[in-house]
C-alpha cells in the first residue's frame, strides 16, 4: 500500500474531522487503517524475514523496491482505470489481489518455502494490490464527500495511516518475537479481509458522465497531457520523486541497522519503526501550525534537513535511543515533506482526471523510492552501511536546494470542477461517437489597440484547451484583413469534442468571456466544426458546419 497523501494547511480542529459524519467515508476509512495496522506488521515480518534468510544486503533493501516497483509500472494504466469504471469495483479487486498474495505467502512460510526471491515475488503481488486500489481509493474521496470537505478528509487519511505506524511496526516486532512469522502472516491475511467486506457492503453514488468511456490509450494520453501541462504537479511529482529517493535508505536499510550496528532483534527493529511513526503523527497533527508561519517550500526543506540529520544520526549511533530520536524526526520530516506534495496534486486536478494525476504521481515518486532502495542497498553492500546512510544525508540537502529549480507553489482552493453542461451543435451530417478527426475555427475580429491583450488571453486559452484534449492548437492572422483573427484546433472524433467542452470549468468559462470582449464584429466569433476527409479519388476533402453560438 502507498503513503498516502497528506493535509492542505487546514486547521486540526473539529472540521477536519467533518468526513467521518458521511458513514461510508468513515466505514471504509476504519477499514483501512485496520489492514494497514496489518499491513505495517507484514512490512516488519519480510523485512527480518529477508534479514534472517539472506546475507545478501541488496536483497534487504530490495524488499522496499519491491512493494514501490508495482506502483510505478502499473500505476499510469491503473490510474486510467480508476477514472473510466467503477472506482468501487476497482478497489475491491485490488483488496482481492492482496488477500490473496498474502494468503499465498502465509502457505509458503507454513511449508517452509524460504527462498529469498520467492518471498520478494509475493510482496510485489501485495504491492500490486495496493497500486490498483490506492488511485481508486483516493479519487473515491472526492465522490463520498463535499468538495469543501476533500482537504480534510485527506487529512483523515495522512493522520490515520501515520497513527498506525507508531504501534504496527512495535506490533509486527511483539508477534514475531512472540509468536513467530507465520502468526505475523496469517494475522495479515485476516486483516486484508476487513476492507474487502466494508467495500462489498458500502456503496456511494458517482455523478456519472453522458459520454461514452474513453478508450485506455486516450485516457492515459489525456492524464499524460495534463499532468505535463501543469505546472504544480510537474514541480510536485519532481520534488516528490527526488525526496523519495534520497529518504528511502532510512526506512529500507533499517534492518542492517539494528542488525548490524544496534545488535538487536525484530521487537527493537518495530520499536524503532514506531519511534518513526510517532513523529510522522507528531507532524501531521502540528501540520496546520506549521503552515500559519512557513511556506510549502520551506517546510519542503526542513523535511529534507530533518531526514538529513536522522540518516547521519544512523550512520553515527549504536544507541537505540539515539536512533529512537532520530527516527522519531526523520519521521516527522517524511509525513510533512509528503503533506506537501500529496495535496498539492490532489487539488491541481479536476475529477476528471484526478486518478490519474494520483496515478502518475505515485509512479513516479514510487520509481524513485524503488530505485533508491536499490541505490542504497547496493552502495551498503560494496562499500559500508555507514557510507549509505552518509550518502542518503548529502542527497537530501541537494533534494532541499533542488527547491530553486522546482519550487513548491501555495494553493488554498482545490480546483473547481468541470461544468459538465454542453449543448452539443447541430450538424447536417449524421455523425458517430467515432466520427473524426474534428477540426474547429473560431473567427475573432480585434481592433489594432486590443491585439496585445487578446494574444494574452489567446496563450491561456490555448493552455487550457489544450490540457483538456485540443490538439495541433494554433492562431491565425489575416493577410489581407489584419482585423480577422482564426482559432483552430482538432479533437480526433466527435466524442473527444464533446468531451473536451464538457472538462471545461467556470475559471475557463470567464476566459471565454474575456476574448469576447476584445470581439469587436457585430455578431459572435463564428465557429466552424469540420470533420476531416481522406483525399482519396472517391473521397470529398472536408465538409464544414458553421455553428453561431448565443451571446
Amino acid at each position: 500500500m502507498g503513503e498516502v497523501a497528506g493535509a492542505d494547511a487546514d486547521v486540526i480542529s473539529p472540521a477536519t474531522f467533518a468526513p467521518l459524519k458521511n458513514r461510508t467515508f468513515r466505514s471504509i476509512w476504519l477499514a483501512t487503517q485496520f489492514s494497514s495496522l496489518g499491513w505495517l506488521m507484514q512490512t516488519v515480518a519480510i523485512s527480518w524475514l529477508m534479514a534472517t534468510i539472506s546475507t545478501s544486503d541488496l536483497m534487504v533493501a530490495l524488499v522496499q523496491a519491491s512493494s514501490t516497483l508495482p506502483a510505478f509500472i502499473l500505476s499510469v494504466f491503473l490510474g486510467a482505470i480508476a477514472d473510466n469504471f467503477s472506482r468501487r469495483r476497482v478497489m475491491f479487486a485490488g483488496w482481492c489481489l492482496m488477500a490473496a498474495a498474502s494468503a499465498m505467502l502465509t502457505a509458503v512460510v507454513a511449508l517452509g518455502f524460504l527462498d529469498p526471491w520467492m518471498i520478494l515475488g509475493f510482496s510485489f503481488l501485495i504491492a500490486c494490490g495496493g497500486a490498483l486500489n490506492d488511485p481508486a481509493w483516493q479519487a473515491s474521496v472526492g465522490d463520498m464527500v463535499d468538495r469543501r470537505d476533500v482537504p480534510a478528509a485527506v487529512t483523515l487519511l495522512s493522520v490515520g495511516f501515520n497513527t498506525v505506524r507508531t504501534v504496527g511496526p512495535a506490533l509486527g516486532g511483539i508477534v514475531v518475537a512472540s509468536f513467530g512469522l507465520l502468526a505475523a502472516f496469517t494475522v495479515t491475511t485476516l486483516t486484508y479481509l476487513v476492507p474487502l467486506a466494508t467495500i462489498w457492503r458500502c456503496k456511494w453514488k458517482v455523478r456519472s458522465s453522458p459520454l461514452p468511456r474513453e478508450s485506455m490509450r486516450t485516457a492515459i494520453y489525456d492524464g499524460l497531457r495534463f499532468t505535463a501541462m501543469s505546472s504544480e504537479i510537474k514541480a510536485a511529482i519532481a520534488r516528490g520523486t527526488l525526496f523519495g529517493l534520497a529518504s528511502i535508505a532510512i526506512l529500507a536499510l533499517l534492518p542492517l541497522v539494528v542488525r548490524d550496528q544496534l545488535g538487536g532483534g525484530p521487537l527493537a527493529y518495530g520499536t524503532l519503526m514506531a519511534g518513526f511513526g510517532t513523529g510522522a503523527v507528531f507532524a501531521g497533527l502540528s501540520n496546520s501550525l506549521f503552515r500559519r508561519s512557513l511556506s510549502q517550500e520551506q517546510l519542503m526543506r526542513l523535511s529534507c534537513v530533518a531526514c538529513a540529520a536522522c540518516s547521519l544520526s544512523l550512520a553515527l549511533t549504536s544507541s537505540i535511543g539515539v536512533a529512537a530520536i532520530a527516527l522519531a524526526l526523520g519521521g516527522a520530516g517524511w509525513v510533512t515533506a509528503w503533506s506537501g506534495v500529496g495535496v498539492s496534486v490532489q487539488l491541481a486536478s479536476p475529477r476528471w482526471v484526478v486518478g490519474r494525476t494520483i496515478s502518475i504521481y505515485y509512479a513516479l515518486i514510487d520509481g524513485g523510492i524503488a530505485a533508491g532502495s536499490w541505490v542504497w542497498g547496493t552502495v551498503s553492500q560494496n562499500h559500508s552501511l555507514t557510507w549509505a546512510l552518509e550518502g542518503s544525508a548529502a542527497a537530501l540537502l541537494l533534494v532541499a536546494a533542488a527547491g530553486v529549480l522546482f519550487p513548491l507553489r501555495e494553493r488554498r482552493e482545490s480546483e473547481p470542477d468541470p461544468l459538465e453542461e454542453f449543448d452539443a451543435p447541430a450538424v447536417a451530417l449524421s455523425l458517430k461517437p467515432r466520427s473524426g478527426p474534428i477540426v474547429v475555427k473560431i473567427e475573432y475580429l480585434i481592433a489594432e489597440r486590443n491585439v496585445e491583450a487578446f494574444l494574452d488571453l489567446m496563450r491561456q486559452r490555448r493552455h487550457v484547451h489544450s490540457r483538456v484534449g485540443a490538439r495541433n492548437w494554433t492562431l491565425q492572422r489575416n493577410l489581407q484583413n489584419p482585423m480577422q483573427w482564426t482559432e483552430t484546433f482538432r479533437t480526433p472524433t466527435w466524442t473527444d469534442y464533446l468531451r473536451l467542452n464538457h472538462r471545461l470549468t467556470e475559471v475557463d468559462k470567464e476566459l471565454d468571456k474575456r476574448v469576447l470582449l476584445l470581439h469587436a464584429g457585430e455578431f459572435p466569433p463564428q465557429i466552424t466544426l469540420s470533420i476531416g476527409r481522406p483525399t482519396g479519388p472517391n473521397r470529398k476533402s472536408e465538409q464544414s458546419v458553421p455553428y453561431f453560438p448565443r451571446r
